[in-house]
């Protein structure tokens, strides 16, 4: 008998090291731990799951949230399986620890978003399948812990407007991509370009008007029936790939809608060249430092791009005075001499461009400068401030508005008391911080409000 107890006390030994949860299988013969808890009625992922395990499958239970603590110290497991649980929340971090997993599928669940944090720590992903989910908006960082090494990424059946093809572009072994089946407005061009080992593509029954040209042939397999195209001059490299049974079909223009695009002969598909309807400055003349709205609009098939140039030339960027609406209108928030002159509006498609000018007269501030010697007035040099005392009789000599404590960024205004006027009073100071721009500050004191 004492011969027989030292073997079965090892063999608790080793059972007790790779406990198995309750309602779940733990295959002896596999070749690496296994856990299979799929269809065990679970609520949560099992607290006293086998930390070294390889492989566990949790699909078809009732698990609504994964939290941090869940799976931590997986550091072995490389398939993970939490298909068609309800799965409404996950932990950021909830994956951290799983540096080895090569599989993970979240498909058939409820999650709403995913954020930079859910899916951080995922190192060696190769497969994320978040099919079926109800995937509404996905951040740029979310996929940032695989970008170098998922090969296939399923985003299919969800709710997604839009995708951060930023952050797409930037995977180098993607193989499949499927985006089926969600409202997808907007392929950008040159996104599916930057995918070299693209292999296959699903845009099927999104909201696509227009398709960007995929790199080919040879290039990926691409399915892209159920959109809305609009069949014009931008889809010739489309139609040339078309064969017999493909199901891309036309939904504008209106001679063309309802019919499939590979029997749309090529010489159909048109386009049309830009041209402007009217452009015009509101107003048209402003004093330096006021604001005023150039507006542009222009028709053509494809719809153009608008893009403005300045009186001197060069392309108008966004900048804090500067602004380019979504509708191609222009917006100076703070006019300045160089803006007097001819602002060119520019509308252009893959049909060609047209170009319409619109005059801006920008006119000097009535402002007074004094030298050092009071001999007269000199024109403003760098960092020159402005010294006023608004409308009322200004005596020579008499410095009503100070400025002290200039450094190059900074200057501190003082005036002296003035005679109370009723109404509202307000100050301007203009700050000529370069030859071809001007900083505009008014406001108004508060003490001298309406009497």
């Amino acid at each position: 008998m004492a011969k027989l107890l030292v073997p079965l006390v090892m063999l608790g030994a080793v059972a007790g090291s790779h406990r198995c949860p309750p309602r779940c299988l733990c295959p002896a013969a596999a070749p690496n731990p296994t856990l299979l808890c799929a269809r065990t009625g679970l609520l949560a992922v099992p607290p006293s799951l086998d930390r070294g395990a390889v492989e566990l499958r949790l699909a078809d239970n009732f698990i609504g949230a994964v939290g941090r603590a869940d799976f931590a110290n997986m550091s072995s497991l490389v398939h993970l399986t939490l298909s068609r649980n309800g799965l409404r929340r996950l932990a950021p971090g909830a994956f951290a620890d799983l540096r080895a997993l090569r599989a993970l599928h979240l498909d058939g669940n409820r999650l709403p978003a995913l954020s930079g944090a859910q899916l951080r720590g995922l190192a060696s992903l190769r497969h994320l399948i978040l099919a079926n989910n109800q995937l509404a908006a996905i951040e740029p960082a979310a996929f940032a812990a695989f970008a170098a090494t998922v090969e296939d990424l399923d985003l299919s059946h969800n709710n997604l407007p839009a995708l951060p093809w930023e952050a797409v572009a930037g995977m180098a072994s993607l193989a499949t991509l499927t985006l089926d089946h969600n409202l997808l407005e907007r392929v950008p061009a040159g996104a599916v370009a930057r995918l070299p080992r693209l292999a296959r593509l699903d845009l099927t029954a999104n909201r696509l008007r227009a398709l960007p040209p995929v790199p080919g042939p040879p290039g990926p397999s691409l399915a892209a029936g159920g959109n809305p195209l609009h069949c014009n001059c931008e889809l010739l490299w489309l139609r040339r790939l078309a064969q017999p049974g493909r199901l891309e079909s036309c939904a504008s223009p209106p001679p063309l809608a309802g019919r499939l695009l590979w029997a749309v002969p090529e010489e159909e598909l048109a386009c049309r060249a830009p041209a402007i309807a009217g452009a015009a400055a509101d107003p048209a003349a402003v004093l330096e430092g006021q604001p005023l709205r150039l507006g542009c609009a222009a028709a053509g098939d494809p719809p153009p791009a608008l893009h403005w140039l300045g009186p001197d030339g060069r392309l108008v960027q966004n900048g804090s005075r500067r602004a380019v609406g979504p509708d191609g209108s222009l917006e100076l928030r703070v006019a300045t001499l160089g803006d007097h002159g001819a602002f060119t509006c520019v509308a252009s498609n893959a049909a060609g461009e047209a170009a319409a000018r619109v005059q801006v007269a920008v006119f000097p501030l009535p402002v007074a400068r004094e030298d050092g010697d009071g001999d007269g007035e000199t024109a403003a040099g760098p960092s020159d401030m402005a010294r006023a005392g608004g409308n009322e009789t200004w005596v020579p000599g008499e410095r009503r508005v100070v400025a002290a404590e200039l450094t190059a960024t900074s200057a501190r205004i003082r005036w002296l008391p003035q005679r109370h006027v009723p109404g509202i009073r307000m100050f301007q100071v203009t700050y000529n911080s370069s030859l071809d721009d001007s900083l505009v500050y008014r406001w108004v004191d508060t003490r001298h409000c309406m009497a």
